[in-house]
Order: C-alpha cells, then structure tokens, then sequence
C-alpha cells in the first residue's frame, strides 16, 4: 500500500500540470491528453499484441512437419488450409508487430514521466531489444508463410523440399532468436519497473525467471511459444490496475518543446 501510494505521488509530481514550465505550461498541460487515458491505451496496446501473436502462432502451427510426406505436404499447400498461413503471415503477424512497437513506445513514455529517473542503458536497451524483437517475428512468420503465399498469388508449384524448410527456418528465428529478444525486453522492462515503483517486487522476480528461461532454453514445442505472451498478459493487467489509480485530472503536457526547433528572435529594443 505505502509503494502504490509511492508511485501515486511520483506520478502526480511528474504530470501534475502546475509544476509544468515548459513552454508556459500550465495552458499548455491543460489542453494535453488525460494521463489515466493514455495509460489504459498503452497497456491495451500491449494485451493486443499478445493475443494476436498467440493467434498468428496458431494459424502457422498446423503446416506439415519435416517427418511428413511429399503428398501430404502438397495436398495442405493445394487445399483450403493454406489460406490459415496466408492470413497469418499476411495480416495478423504484421499487425502483432504494429501493436508491440506502439506499446514499446508509450510504455517508455509512461515510464519516463512517471519515474524520478530511469536508467539510459536499460531504456535504450529496452528500445534496441523490442524493436529486434519485432523484426525478427516479421521474419519468422514471413519464412513461415513463403510457401502458401506463392502457392495462393502466384500459383507456383509447391516443392516439398522448400515447404519442409521453411517452416523450420520460421520457427528457428522465432524460437531462438525472436525469443532471446523478448527475454532481455523482459529483463530490461522488470528492473526499470522495479526502479520506478511501477511493477510490485514479485512480479519483477518473476520476469527476471522468465527473461532467464527464455534467454536460455531452446525448443519448438507448443507451449514454449505461450511464455512471453503470457508474461506480456500480466504485465498489461498490472498497468492497468496502475493506469486507474492516477487521478481523472492529471494531464500529460499537450506538447513539449524540441530543443531543435527554431527560437523566436529576442526583442532588441529590450536589450538595449
């Protein structure tokens, strides 16, 4: 209760438009966009990435194995069932993306405004592990979904060989080297929350056990593609418990001035 409370306050101080001087702030904070808002889109933003990532795994996870044969691999890639890879490599795996790097972005937002300060390594870790993260899904699902795409647009012969390896090219990338991405988001993401205030203590012991498993096991198994979402599950379900205890009122500031931007020229007549 006393570091809820903690977080509250840091929180008000941080977004609280009277102590905003900011390009004359106080209007300017007026006119932003409800703090309480954004949080409960950010955290959304986040559960929806994790729900349709469990689902583009699903639509990919009944392409034919290596072990099985010539005719039963061109029998799926010239039936109905393609279109399930298609849809997945297609739609739904580019919009999971779209959706992480949405979440990634405002959650460094909320965290940079609601902490008293937070480590640059990390933060920037944080920024290089998710974005590689996303990139290395885009890859996957589109090694996954090369077969059934030429198959469906081009109406190409399918070659066992090709549609065997394929696959398996996609689930390495995703297995080994998209989860090794998400395994230090997960660590980066629990110790600046635990620095912050924002995650509670057991949560974040239980991301560094998660970061450690996915940065050291190895498999293809079904469930082993739940981990990280799950773990992304919970952690949007915190945010949004955090998200509704900051006040209706407080405001992030409706913009912030860059540092790049051109300076009005200074009133000569004032000088002299």
């Amino acid at each position: 209760m006393c570091q809820s409370s903690a977080v509250s306050r840091r929180e008000r101080r941080k977004v609280d438009p009277s102590s905003t001087n900011a390009g004359g702030s106080h209007d300017a904070a007026e006119g932003g966009r409800s703090a309480r808002r954004v949080m409960t889109l950010t955290a959304c933003v986040g559960g929806i990435h994790a729900l349709l990532f469990l689902l583009s795994y699903w639509l990919v996870s009944d392409v034919p194995d290596v072990n099985a044969s010539d005719a039963e691999i061109i029998a799926f890639y010239k039936s109905d069932e393609r279109w399930r890879i298609v849809l997945a490599g297609l739609y739904v795996g580019p919009f999971a993306g779209m959706a992480f790097i949405w979440f990634l972005v405002a959650l460094r937002m909320w965290v940079d405004r609601s902490a008293s300060r937070v480590s640059a390594l990390l933060s920037n870790i944080q920024l290089v592990a998710g974005i590689v993260y996303v990139a290395l899904l885009f890859a996957g699902l589109a090694a996954s979904s090369v077969v059934a795409t030429s198959a469906e647009f081009a109406d190409a012969e399918v070659s066992p060989i090709a549609a065997r390896q394929f696959p398996q090219y996609g689930d390495t990338l995703l297995f080994v080297f998209s989860f090794r991405m998400a395994a230090m988001f997960v660590f980066t993401t629990s110790a600046i929350g635990r620095a912050s205030g924002i995650l509670p203590r057991p949560f974040v012991w239980c991301g560094y056990a998660v970061g450690l498993f996915l940065l050291l096991s190895a498999g293809f198994e079904g469930w082993f593609a739940l981990v990280f979402p799950l773990w992304l599950l919970a952690l949007t379900g915190i945010l949004l418990v955090r998200a509704r205890r900051i006040p209706p009122e407080l405001k992030f500031p409706a913009s912030v001035p860059s540092p790049l931007a051109p300076q009005q020229p200074l009133d000569r007549g004032t000088d002299r």
